[in-house]
C-alpha cells in the first residue's frame, strides 16, 4: 500500500517541473515576437499624460473646435550664409511643393517666409497627427538635402522634428539595450558561477520572464488598460532582467547549500524553494509595493510605469520560484559543471561561515562594530550634502535626445532669424468680452512677439498689431471664429518654446489673466508637465516610506530593525543623488533633469536597496533563532554576501545598459541606479548594517521576544 502511495507522488514530483518548463516555453514563445510590434501599442506624447485638470489639458480638448488639431506641425528652416537670391528662393519654393505631396503631411503648408536679414526661410508643414511621424520627417529632409542648392541649409524642427528625434533615440530599446544588458549579465554570470551551463539557465529563466510580460502588458496597452512609453518600456526590460536574474542568484545559491545537505536532488529542491520563496517573495512584494505607489501620481507617464514594472516583477519572482527550480531539478549537480557540489551532510550547515571573505569582514567588523558604523555614516553623509546640486526643475524639449540633433540644430537656426517661438504658438481661450483686455496683457509682455485670432480667412487667422487691433492685409478681412461665445488667441513668443524663458512668461501670464483665458501650447504643456511631476515627488516619496516600512516590520517581526534599515537605505540613496548631481553638473555638464528622475531614482534605489537588506536580514533572523544574534549575523553575512554582491553588481549592470539609449532621462536614471546599487552592495550592506547588528545586538529585533540573545 505504501509503495503504491509513493509512486504516483513520484511521478507527479518528475510530471510538475516538466509541466512548468512547457507552460514557460509555450509563453515565451508566444512573446518574443511582441518585441517587434510594441510601436504599435506605445506613445511619447507629454500632451497625453496631463492629468484632465491640468489648463493645458482643457485648451487641447477644446482646440479642435477652433482649428484643424489633428495635425502636428514641423517648422522648416533654409538658411544660407548671404543673402538669397531670386534662384535659391525659387529652389525653396520648389521643395516646398514637392514637400506638399508626401501622403502624411496636411494641407495647409505655408509658402516659405522670409526672415528680415534675408538669411533664411520659415515653413510651418502640418503633418498628420497620427502618422508615422519619423518616416515622414526624415522624407522631408531627404527630399531637402538632394532638391536644395550646395549653398543652402536646412533644418526640422518643431514638435514634429523633436518628436522624430525622440523616438529615433528610442529606436534601440528592443535591439542595442538588450543585446548589452543581457551581455553584461552573461559575463558576470560566467565569473560568477566559473559555470558554462548555469548562467545560459539562469539567462534563460530571466529572458522567459521578459518575454511572457512583454506579452501581458502588450494586450493590457493595446486595450487601453496601460500606457506604454519609450522610457517605461526600456525600464521594464531592464528591471525584468536584473531583478529575476537576482532572484535567480539567491535560488541557485540556496540550492546549492541544499545539494551539499541532500543526497536526493527532489529534497534539495523543496528545501530550497522553501528558502527562497519568503525572502524572494518578500524582496520582489517590496518593489511591488513602492511601484504600485506611483499609481497615487497625477502625471500619466508616472502612473504607466507603476503596474508595467510590477507586472514585470511578478514575472520575474514566479520564473525565479518555478522555471529555475524545475530546470535545475532537471539537471542536478550537472548545472553547475564543472564545479559540481558533492554532498556533504556533515558540513552542509557550515560550510561557508567560517571560511571565505564575508565570514573574515564578520569577524573583523566585530570587533569594532561602532567605529565601522559611524565612518560609514559620515561618508555617506558628505556625499549626501551635495544633493542641493541636483537641478531636478526640468529640461528643454531639444535636450532629451543627446549627440546631434536636427531639430535642436534648427530651433537655433530659428531663433537667430525669427521670434524663437514660431511655429509653436501660446494658445490663449478667452471669451468674447474678456479678449480686449487678454490682448492688451499681451501686447505689453515683452515676452510675446506677435499675436493673432483665430478667424474664417484663407490663412485661419488674423494678426493684431502692437496697438491690439486687428491687423489684416488688405484682402485677407474675416471675422474672428467664436465658438460658445469663446474665441482663440495665438501668441509667438519671443523665446524658444521649450526655455525657461518661455516658461517663465507662460507663468506670468497665468498669473495676469487667471481668471480671464486659459492658456495651453507646447511651453504650456511642459510647464504643467514639470509642476505636476514635482507634485507627484514629494506626495509619492513619503509614501513609499511608510509602506516599506510596514512591509519590513510585517516580515521581521521587528520594529527596532526594520526603522534602521529604512534609515541606512534612504541616506544610501541621499548619497547617491549628491554624487550624481556632482557628476551630472561637473563631468557631463548635462542642463538639468526632469523632475521624475529624483522620484524615479527613489523607487528604485530604496526599493531595490532594501532587497538585499531583506535578503541579509532574512537569513541572519534565520540563523539568530538557532544561535543567537551575534552568530546569526556572522552567518547570514558569511552566506549571503557573495550572493547579494552578485546580485548587486548584475543589477548595477543592467541599469547602467540604458546609458546606450541617448535620451538624457535614461541616461541619468542609469548612473543614479547603478552607482546608487554599488554603494548598497557593498557599502551599506556589507559594512554598515552588520555593524550597527553587532552594535546593538539583540535589542535590535525589538518588540520580537522569539530571539532572546
Amino acid at each position: 500500500m505504501t509503495g503504491s502511495t509513493k509512486q504516483p507522488k513520484r511521478i507527479l514530483r518528475i510530471l510538475l517541473p516538466a509541466v512548468l518548463i512547457l507552460a514557460w516555453l509555450a509563453g515565451a514563445a508566444i512573446g518574443g515576437p511582441y518585441f517587434g510590434k510594441i510601436d504599435e501599442v506605445s506613445s511619447n506624447d507629454n500632451a497625453t499624460y496631463l492629468p484632465e485638470s491640468a489648463e493645458a489639458t482643457q485648451v487641447r480638448d477644446r482646440l479642435d473646435e477652433f482649428l484643424d488639431a489633428d495635425t502636428i506641425p514641423a517648422v522648416i528652416v533654409i538658411t544660407g550664409d548671404t543673402e538669397l537670391s531670386e534662384e535659391d528662393l525659387t529652389a525653396t519654393q520648389q521643395v516646398v511643393d514637392d514637400i506638399g505631396t508626401l501622403d502624411e503631411v496636411h494641407s495647409g503648408v505655408s509658402p516659405p517666409i522670409p526672415s528680415e536679414d534675408g538669411l533664411a526661410v520659415q515653413v510651418f508643414v502640418p503633418m498628420d497627427a497620427g502618422a508615422d511621424i519619423p518616416t515622414t520627417v526624415d522624407e522631408i529632409r531627404t527630399i531637402m538635402a538632394d532638391d536644395l542648392p550646395g549653398n543652402l541649409t536646412a533644418h526640422v524642427t518643431g514638435p514634429a522634428g523633436f518628436s522624430a528625434d525622440l523616438l529615433e533615440g528610442f529606436a534601440g530599446i528592443d535591439g542595442l539595450l538588450l543585446g548589452v544588458a543581457l551581455s553584461a549579465v552573461l559575463l558576470i554570470l560566467l565569473f560568477v558561477y566559473r559555470s558554462l551551463l548555469l548562467p545560459i539557465v539562469v539567462l534563460s529563466t530571466s529572458l522567459f520572464a521578459l518575454c511572457v510580460a512583454l506579452l501581458t502588458v502588450w494586450w493590457l496597452a493595446k486595450i487601453d488598460l496601460l500606457v506604454l512609453t519609450g522610457q517605461t518600456q526600456g525600464i521594464l526590460f531592464i528591471l525584468v532582467i536584473g531583478a529575476a536574474t537576482d532572484y535567480a542568484l539567491l535560488y541557485t545559491a540556496r540550492y546549492r547549500e541544499e545539494l551539499r545537505r541532500n543526497k536526493d536532488r527532489g529534497a534539495a529542491t523543496r528545501a530550497a524553494v522553501k528558502g527562497s520563496v519568503e525572502p524572494i517573495l518578500a524582496s520582489g512584494g517590496t518593489v511591488i509595493a513602492g511601484l504600485l505607489c506611483l499609481l497615487l501620481s497625477d502625471l500619466g507617464s508616472n502612473k504607466s510605469l507603476g503596474p508595467v514594472a510590477a507586472i514585470g516583477i511578478v514575472f520575474a519572482m514566479a520564473s525565479a520560484l518555478s522555471l529555475l527550480p524545475s530546470l535545475l531539478f532537471a539537471m542536478g549537480r550537472v548545472a553547475y559543471w564543472p564545479r559540481r557540489p558533492r554532498y556533504e551532510p556533515e558540513r552542509g550547515d557550515d560550510i561557508a561561515v567560517n571560511t571565505g571573505a564575508y565570514a573574515k569582514i564578520g569577524t573583523w567588523i566585530e570587533r569594532r562594530p561602532r567605529v565601522v558604523w559611524i565612518a560609514c555614516t559620515l561618508l555617506l553623509v558628505i556625499g549626501a550634502a551635495f544633493i542641493t546640486q541636483l537641478r531636478a526643475d526640468g529640461v528643454p524639449q531639444s535636450e532629451f535626445v543627446l549627440g546631434t540633433s536636427d531639430a535642436r540644430d534648427g530651433q537655433e537656426a530659428l531663433a537667430d532669424h525669427f521670434a524663437a517661438g514660431s511655429g509653436t504658438p501660446v494658445y490663449l481661450i478667452a471669451s468674447e468680452a474678456d479678449y480686449p483686455a487678454v490682448v492688451d496683457v499681451l501686447v505689453a509682455d515683452d515676452g510675446v512677439a506677435s499675436i493673432s485670432i483665430t478667424a474664417d480667412t484663407p490663412s485661419g487667422s488674423i494678426p493684431i498689431g502692437d496697438d491690439g487691433a486687428p491687423a489684416a492685409p488688405p484682402g485677407m478681412e474675416g471675422s474672428p471664429t467664436i465658438v460658445d461665445g469663446d474665441v482663440l488667441l495665438q501668441a509667438t513668443l519671443s523665446d524658444a518654446t521649450d526655455s525657461d524663458a518661455a516658461a517663465d512668461t507662460v507663468r506670468s501670464l497665468r498669473a495676469e489673466l487667471d481668471t480671464t483665458a486659459l492658456i495651453g501650447g507646447t511651453t504650456a504643456i511642459d510647464v504643467d508637465t514639470n509642476d505636476t511631476a514635482a507634485a507627484d515627488r514629494d506626495l509619492i516619496i513619503p509614501v513609499v516610506l511608510v509602506v516599506i516600512l510596514l512591509i519590513l516590520m510585517a516580515l521581521l517581526r521587528s520594529i527596532l530593525a526594520p526603522v534602521l534599515l529604512i534609515a541606512t537605505t534612504v541616506l544610501s540613496f541621499g548619497t547617491a543623488m549628491g554624487v550624481s548631481a556632482l557628476v551630472f553638473n561637473e563631468l557631463f555638464a548635462f542642463p538639468g533633469a526632469d523632475p521624475s528622475v529624483p522620484l524615479y531614482g527613489f523607487i528604485f534605489l530604496v526599493a531595490l536597496g532594501i532587497d538585499y537588506n531583506i535578503f541579509l536580514m532574512t537569513r541572519v533572523r534565520e540563523e539568530s533563532l538557532h544561535h543567537g544574534t551575534r552568530e546569526g549575523i556572522h552567518r547570514g553575512l558569511a552566506v549571503t554576501g557573495g550572493v547579494i554582491t552578485s546580485a548587486g553588481i548584475v543589477l548595477a549592470a543592467t541599469f547602467a545598459a540604458l546609458a546606450v539609449i541617448p535620451i538624457l532621462f535614461l541616461v541619468q536614471l542609469a548612473f543614479i541606479v547603478a552607482f546608487g546599487v554599488l554603494l548598497d552592495t557593498f557599502l551599506v550592506r556589507t559594512l554598515l548594517v552588520p555593524a550597527l547588528g553587532f552594535d546593538i545586538g539583540r535589542p535590535i529585533w525589538w518588540p520580537s521576544r522569539r530571539i532572546n540573545r
